[in-house]
């Protein structure tokens, strides 16, 4: 979910090899250098050789998945690390390890406080990888074992990048169209945007947009895919254009931090709109299915507590997370706010829910067929044709999920 990019990196920034949360500061490079000094003449080396191993001696608690999982589950997130990620920081306890050059963290993985035997290594994707779509990077990168995935982009990239994902942690996909309510007081709906003189900016390529202009909610005249991620063009337009976002992040950011804007905007997600693709959600290279089942069997209520446990209290997750985004530095603003912000309007929007069930991260298998039948011909629009056969069953499943834990 791009944003405002800033122009000037962070100096001096440091940490040490095992973090605990709330313990990490910044220090000018000369600072750090002289604490080095110090733990070395100090014959602290041995402390630091007892962090990296401290992983080694807990005590594994009641979920136990070493004999089922990947030593290391790694998994590939689409963008930079952001609350709408926040089930999955939540698997990290107190010990983890930030990678800056690699833009992953990995430690113990944690079931609700207690130790499950392996350790997880979360990826930022994005920058990170170079703005490949996350089936790519697991396609080359075999050591992931679970990548992000959106319905829409399983279809078109089934025939060569087959993905099944198996839990669905955000029930709506937060992407939006929004404008300023100023400029458009009698719109309400993306519809109602179409019937105006608005240009619609978003990045190109997107299926949403070639289905929103196929139903006849835009036209494609008035679209342009040349959106860059920052707000200057949305500023310097005045109010006349729209463009993406993201429900959860963009109202904050424009009304509190884009200083050239700093009132609200309005909006319609585009799952309001009638496009009902999943977005973010998890899953494996379809051939793997079957092997990882055994260690999906017993991850996936652990990804689904999480997912409960973030959203009641996302504090230590969002700290976590606001600390990686610095320590990535990928030119990725995000802050507190932000992150806050995030979390109550997904609650609010219903971005995160139990759906119309009393389960977190389930499939509604009535809305992916209705996304299989929606995407299809937008897939051969986009020169990207699905896979022949391609069914509901391939695209994801319910078989590992725990009926009991919801919000």
């Amino acid at each position: 979910m791009p944003s405002t990019t800033r122009s000037t990196a962070p100096t001096g920034f440091s940490r040490p090899s095992a973090v605990r949360r709330g313990t990490v500061r910044k220090r000018s490079l000369m600072a750090v250098g002289a604490l080095a000094t110090i733990a070395l003449l100090a014959g602290c080396s041995a402390a630091t050789d007892e962090e990296a191993t401290a992983s080694t001696d807990l005590t594994i608690g009641s979920v136990d998945l070493s004999s089922a999982c990947p030593a290391t589950v790694t998994i590939q997130t689409d963008w930079n690390p952001e609350s709408e990620h926040g089930n999955l920081y939540e698997l990290l306890g107190d010990e983890y390890t930030p990678d800056p050059d690699l833009k992953s963290v990995s430690g113990p993985l944690m079931a609700s406080g207690e130790y499950t035997g392996v350790d997880v290594e979360i990826r930022a994707g994005g920058p990170a990888i170079g703005f490949s779509t996350v089936a790519a990077q697991m396609y080359q990168d075999t050591d992931i074992t679970i990548g992000y995935a959106s319905t829409g982009d399983q279809i078109a990239q089934s025939a060569d990048l087959p993905v099944t994902s198996f839990m669905a942690p955000l029930e709506i996909n937060p992407q939006m169209i929004m404008w300023d309510p100023e400029t458009y007081p009698d719109v309400e709906t993306i519809a109602d945007l179409g019937k105006t003189d608005a240009v619609v900016r978003y990045f190109g390529g997107a299926a949403y947009m070639e289905w929103l202009i196929a139903d006849g909610q835009l036209s494609r005249d008035q679209v342009d895919g040349g959106y860059d991620g920052t707000p200057a063009n949305f500023v310097a337009a005045q109010g006349a254009d729209a463009q993406q976002g993201f429900a959860s992040a963009e109202p904050y950011v424009y009304e509190n931090e884009v200083e050239d804007w700093a009132k609200p905007v309005a909006f319609q997600t585009i799952h309001d709109a009638g496009w009902e693709s999943y977005a973010a959600t998890l899953g494996v290279r379809s051939a793997e299915l079957e092997d990882l089942s055994p260690c999906l069997e017993l991850l996936t209520p652990v990804l689904q507590q999480a997912e409960v446990d973030f959203y009641s209290d996302p504090a230590s997750a969002n700290e976590l997370i606001l600390e990686l985004v610095e320590a990535y530095d990928t030119g990725w603003v995000y802050s507190a706010g932000v992150a806050d912000f995030s979390v109550a309007q997904q609650v609010e929007l219903g971005l995160v829910s139990n759906g119309d069930d009393s389960t977190v991260g389930n499939f509604d298998l009535d809305r992916v067929q209705g996304s299989l039948d929606a995407m299809i011909p937008i897939a051969i629009e986009l020169g990207t044709p699905a896979a022949e056969g391609l069914t509901v069953d391939d695209l994801v499943t319910n078989e590992f999920i725990d009926e009991s834990i919801g919000f």
